[in-house]
């Protein structure tokens, strides 16, 4: 299960790979990460239908049946895309692309007698050139957390799919659907679903490595 990623690139560079036309998150054009913030860079087709970036809140709307207590913490990854709950989100309008160059798996096999599980990261190299999840997106009214409220959000997560070879010895049940070129993300954005479920797959092995977890940010502009 993803709950940590990193995306240390610029908007101009997002917005070149994807053919976004607009930039509504206030991405300052340098180099920012999207790690343990509530709120991080997407990539969607507005309401004239034109890709734009957007600042959403990880975690889509969880199963009624799985909520406990009075608030919806949400769901950050999404595996069993046959679920009638998520099925509604499955069309173009409801798709969006999740920026990053590394993501984490927590690694128990190497964790310290008295420390904490630490993370494997996994990128597309040691150079971490800019990757994308593929996500849904869509707009909810409800309690997050509850001191804040009842209020309106813009809600995202991503599938995820079986393991590669890669990820597999240190976390074997799941790792994100993973888009890596301007192809894939057009094709996530416009096509069917019948078009399109064949991205939920892992990513060859000769795509991934493990690398060192990243340097720590000086700002995070999307906090």
């Amino acid at each position: 299960m993803c709950n940590l990623y990193n995306v240390t690139t610029t908007r101009d560079a997002v917005m070149v790979f994807t053919k976004a036309v607009s930039d509504k998150a206030g991405w300052n054009d340098r180099p920012s990460t999207s790690t343990r913030t509530p709120l991080a860079p997407i990539v969607r087709a507005g309401e004239d239908g034109q890709r734009e970036i957007v600042r959403a809140t990880w975690g889509m709307p969880t199963p009624p049946a799985y909520i406990k207590g009075n608030y919806d913490p949400g769901v950050t990854n999404i595996r069993n895309a046959d679920s009638p709950h998520w099925r509604r989100w499955l069309g173009p309008t409801s798709r969006c692309v999740v920026p990053f160059t590394s993501f984490a798996e927590p690694d128990p096999a190497s964790k310290v007698t008295g420390g904490k599980v630490p993370n494997a990261w996994f990128a597309r190299n040691r150079d971490r050139p800019l990757m994308f999840f593929a996500g849904l997106w869509t707009p909810w009214k409800g309690v997050r957390k509850v001191r804040d409220g009842e209020r309106e959000y813009e809600l995202y997560g991503f599938l995820t799919t079986s393991p590669n070879e890669i990820v597999k010895p240190i976390h074997f049940k799941a790792m994100p659907a993973i888009l890596t070129t301007p192809d894939e993300v057009d094709l996530w954005l416009t096509g069917s679903w019948d078009e399109v479920r064949h991205l939920q797959r892992p990513l060859p092995g000769n795509m991934l490595v493990i690398v060192e977890p990243p340097a720590k940010p000086k700002e995070d502009s999307f906090l």
